[in-house]
């Protein structure tokens, strides 16, 4: 009968059983010491480059109700709590609040990153953030971002919302897109929404407008829009043009200043086809 019995087996479910029962003794130990621990410091971490909030702010949501937190024994001390109410404030993102067994409280925040800043019809601004919801102004920081004007009627309730209307859904789409790349966040300033809806560009260079249309076909139309500032610009000047229309599939509708229109899919068709000659000879097919 002993024979038969895996002594190996047995062994490894008594080591195992052993380990487990220390590990649980050692876990009710460090957490007994980290209850009995004094909170002797508060760390703020404020990862990122955007300054909605400062360090002396998170110190003071972290301290009101409950007084300064060093001193308090940590059992005394909702983490949970205090990790609420970083994220209650509209310009954070994430927020986590840990204590370890030195007594010292982290508090990790993580702020909210704006792409786009609004102005609508009623006199109301606000911003669009990465994860595309909008957010309040801040009394204390203005984020460099670019800003859009002109016929939006979507409002704002002053709390973190969801985006409501296609327009806005398109106008972060754009934000992003230039925020994005280097050369067209340099280039662009603004964005303007017409009389008929359709999304404008305001260069910084240039007396020159823009028109966009909606965010459809967005990378499309930046390329026609790259063709043209490579191979019509440097020709004819910044001012020689008022109007330069992308909204047209495959084409470049460009207004002069004399109000002479000009279609360049000739041209188009030229740089796309060297494009692709460039494309081509690259991968050596």
């Amino acid at each position: 009968m002993l024979k038969r019995i895996k002594w190996k087996n047995v062994l490894f479910v008594f080591l195992w059983l052993v380990s487990l029962s220390g590990l649980v003794v050692l876990m009710s130990f460090i957490e007994v010491k980290k209850n009995e621990a004094i909170c002797k410091e508060v760390k703020v971490i404020l990862p990122g480059n955007q300054f909605f909030l400062e360090r002396a702010e998170v110190d003071e949501i972290l301290a009101s109700k409950n007084g300064l937190l060093v001193g308090r024994k940590l059992n005394n001390i909702n983490l949970q709590s205090l990790e609420d109410r970083l994220r209650a404030n509209p310009f954070v993102e994430y927020a986590n609040v840990f204590s370890d067994m030195n007594g010292i409280i982290q508090a990790e925040v993580v702020q909210r990153t704006p792409v786009l800043r609004v102005f609508n019809l009623a006199g109301q601004n606000y911003y669009i953030d990465q994860k595309g919801l909008k957010v309040p102004i801040s009394n204390h920081f203005t984020a460099n971002v670019i800003a859009v004007n002109g016929e939006i009627q979507e409002g704002f309730g002053g709390k973190v919302d969801t985006v409501r209307t296609k327009l806005i859904k398109d106008l972060y789409r754009v934000a992003t897109y230039i925020s994005k790349d280097s050369l067209w966040n340099s280039l662009f300033v603004q964005l303007y929404v017409n009389a008929k809806k359709d999304i404008e560009l305001v260069p910084r260079v240039g007396k020159h407008k823009i028109i966009l249309g909606d965010a459809n076909d967005m990378e499309d139309k930046f390329r026609r829009l790259m063709v043209f500032y490579k191979k019509a610009i440097p020709y004819v000047g910044w001012d020689t043009y008022s109007t330069i229309n992308l909204k047209f599939a495959g084409q470049i509708v460009c207004l002069k200043s004399d109000s002479t229109i000009i279609r360049m899919e000739a041209e188009e068709k030229r740089v796309r086809d060297s494009i692709r000659k460039e494309e081509l000879k690259k991968n050596n097919i």
